[in-house]
């Protein structure tokens, strides 16, 4: 398909292309306009003329008729001589009339004209036929009737005219709804198909974009459209095979770099236990205290290099499966392989779990509850409780685990899911972790579609509360087995 040079030029020309049936229809409807104006005024001035000059016909008429009747009562040669002066400008009248009106209207005034002339004799002749008065009176009677005829037919040619102005306008209105919806379903027409024409290569470089921000680097991104479209689709493709080697390149230096750190790593725990168990001799109390601080530190070294492997792991958001996870048995076996760390110091769980079904992963779910019980252990005192409970809001399940630790600051509850954000240091000098175990959470929760917040303790104690939303394997409600649930929540609402 071809595309213009600029995307620009392109747009430009769609607007002209758009604006081409509209500019004929309104060109049309110029025209029409125009030529209904002008006949309109040639009608209303034909009108009006005829109008003027049969009124005036009509009243040299009974000029004509009041002049001989004082002529057979008086006899004056004056009068007779006034009549003559009107007949001419009768006659004059006549002949404007006869260039206005058509052929059929002509026939009254001709009527008219010769009623006239034949009276005229009569008249002439009066002064030695007195007999003819009666005659006389008639005739004139008569003349005036025929004038009167031809007002009547001026004022019918008046309403004729009006209404052929009528049905112009009618047929000229006609005329342009014909034009005006075909031009206007054309002007549509080309508009959809140039709107798509132009959204195509911008919805490609929109899902160019997607394809980056979601780190798919193996499709090559292709741009059709207008030049600098396409340059700018060339560009995205360079940007993509650029983090593509930047991405290989992290990944083998993290891979590298995780063998070469764990294999030193391993040496050193492997001699510190040795020396532990006395293989180089025994050990005074301050010795046993330096290698139980060099195991702390090995251990804590080890943890982050695999959080640091399980982050940059983390940065593909989507979940490779998504199925139905039971949330509450997760939960049950995440807190089992933790009792024995929570044993140590003394610290209990108080279970209120329900088996409600989650969409999701479930080994990046059990990651997702490992680090926030890990965390909450790590952050409570001795002697100390962590609850975690589960109930149904809404379509979502919602856990919280609540520790009786320090807790979060409110300026502090937003950051904590930042990379490599760390805090206060736990209680009882315990070494800090690597900053990214919320932040992976977060990563993992965010991907299935939940969310995740930090809270303080719903009943006003001292300690963190961490809340998490899952959206259930289905938009109903799950159904709750009685005869698996340890303690029975009543949904509500509220934080």
């Amino acid at each position: 398909m071809y595309y213009p040079r600029s995307l620009v030029k392109f747009i430009s020309f769609g607007f002209f292309l758009v604006s081409v049936p509209l500019i004929f229809a309104l060109v049309e409807l110029n025209t029409a306009l125009n030529e209904l104006a002008e006949q309109s005024r040639d009608s209303v001035f034909h009108s009006v003329t005829v109008s003027r000059l049969s009124r005036q016909f009509l009243e040299q008429a009974t000029t004509l008729e009041r002049l001989a009747r004082q002529y057979t009562i008086l006899e004056d040669r004056a009068v007779l001589n006034d009549y003559v002066r009107m007949r001419d400008v009768l006659a004059d009248t006549q002949m404007q009339l006869t260039l206005l009106v058509s052929e059929d209207e002509n026939e009254h005034l001709q009527n008219a004209m010769e009623e006239e002339a034949q009276l005229f004799l009569v008249l002439q002749k009066y002064p030695g036929n007195r007999e003819s008065v009666a005659q006389i009176v008639n005739g004139y009677r008569d003349f005036v009737t025929y004038a009167q005829a031809v007002q009547q037919v001026a004022y019918t040619m008046a309403i004729t005219s009006v209404d052929q102005l009528q049905e112009t306008a009618d047929a000229g209105r006609k005329k342009w709804q014909m034009l005006l919806w075909p031009a206007l379903g054309v002007a549509i027409l080309l508009a959809a198909s140039l709107t798509f024409l132009i959204a195509r290569p911008v919805r490609q470089i929109d899902l160019a974009i997607r394809q980056l921000g979601a780190a798919e680097f193996s499709k090559e991104i292709e741009v059709q459209g207008p030049s600098d479209l396409r340059y700018l689709g060339q560009r995205l493709d360079w940007l993509r095979a650029r983090l593509q080697t930047l991405e290989e390149q992290q990944t083998k230096f993290l891979r590298n770099l995780s063998h070469e750190l764990k294999t030193p790593l391993t040496a050193i725990r492997e001699g510190n236990e040795l020396l532990r168990d006395g293989i180089g001799g025994n050990l005074n109390d301050e010795q046993r205290e330096i290698l139980y601080i060099v195991r702390e530190n090995t251990l804590s070294l080890q943890r982050m290099i695999e959080d640091l492997l399980q982050y940059h792991q983390s940065r593909v958001t989507e979940p490779s499966v998504l199925l139905p996870v039971d949330l509450g048995d997760i939960v049950h076996h995440v807190v089992r392989e933790h009792r024995l760390a929570a044993w140590t110091r003394l610290i209990s769980f108080e279970e209120k779990l329900l088996p409600l079904l989650v969409t999701g992963n479930a080994k990046k779910i059990t990651t997702v509850i490992d680090n926030l019980v890990s965390n909450a252990i790590k952050y409570s005192p001795r002697l100390g409780k962590i609850q975690i409970s589960m109930r149904v809001d809404k379509e979502c399940a919602r856990l919280e685990i609540a520790d009786e630790g320090p807790g979060i600051p409110e300026s502090e509850r937003k950051r904590v899911f930042e990379s490599f954000f760390q805090g206060n240091p736990p209680t009882e000098n315990r070494i800090k972790g690597s900053g990214l175990g919320l932040t992976i959470a977060r990563e993992y929760v965010l991907a299935h579609g939940g969310r995740i917040a930090a809270k303080s303790r719903s009943d006003g104690r001292r300690g963190a509360r961490l809340v998490l939303w899952l959206p259930f394997w289905t938009s109903t409600l799950p159904l709750i087995d009685d005869s698996r649930q340890r303690t029975t929540i009543q949904p509500k609402n509220g934080s």
